[in-house]
């Protein structure tokens, strides 16, 4: 993945003070991540996001006031707009579908690692989906069970993944299971710059509105397992 030549700005919305100081920590460590401004609750992440620009914003899912999937729609109605990332724990998948469907960039579990912190913020600032591994599957199956995505039922279906080539359909099935551009370029054997090409074309060719909307398909298909 192709590092931009300024470092990436980052906004950390957590309750909890210990969280916001052990991922500053972290991210203050990573070359081309600067942590520029920090918050409480919702509210204060997007008066903090107005002010100081952040490319991404970290943004703990449950916060007094106001929580992370509330915060979502004001902090996408900046311009510029971050890139939103859930910091969640296990077993709060409800949130997690309510803040995918707000528009949210992807989720990250809190007790993942440095280098998967480091990682998502700057898959998200690339504009990857991030979506931890780990409970992707448990993610993408309640969203699936909880409504069917626009453009991804019945006939209709079918007729949008006929219309991608035989390496888009293996593109997407990665997406699916929250692989990052990188990543599927090392596991083909090609380009990060001809995976988002095909990205882009399975957006364009299944009507896909996002990466995360992407991967809901190739879970209803098939095409992720």
């Amino acid at each position: 993945m192709t590092q931009p030549t300024e470092p990436i700005r980052v906004l950390l919305a957590d309750d909890e003070a210990m969280i916001r100081y052990g991922v500053r920590l972290i991210l203050r460590h990573a070359e081309g991540i600067d942590v520029v401004a920090e918050a409480a609750d919702g509210h204060a992440a997007v008066e903090e996001a107005a002010a100081h620009h952040p490319d991404v914003a970290l943004v703990d899912i449950r916060m007094p006031v106001c929580d992370g999937p509330a915060a979502i729609a004001p902090l996408l109605a900046l311009d510029p707009a971050p890139r939103v990332v859930m910091l969640t724990t296990f077993g709060d998948d409800d949130n997690v579908v309510r803040a995918l469907r707000e528009g949210a960039a992807g989720f990250l579990l809190k007790d993942e690692g440095p280098q998967e912190l480091i990682s998502a913020v700057r898959a998200a600032a690339a504009g990857d989906a991030v979506l931890s591994p780990g409970v992707t599957g448990t993610v993408i199956s309640r969203m699936l069970r909880s409504g069917t995505p626009q453009g991804a039922g019945g006939a209709l279906t079918d007729e949008r993944i006929a219309r991608l080539t035989g390496r888009e359909r293996e593109v997407l099935a990665m997406l699916g299971q929250g692989l990052s551009n990188q990543n599927i370029a090392g596991r083909l054997g090609i380009g990060v710059g001809t995976v988002k090409t095909h990205v882009g074309a399975i957006l364009d060719k299944t009507g896909s509105a996002s990466r995360v909307q992407a991967a809901l398909l190739a879970h209803r298909t098939g095409l992720a397992s």
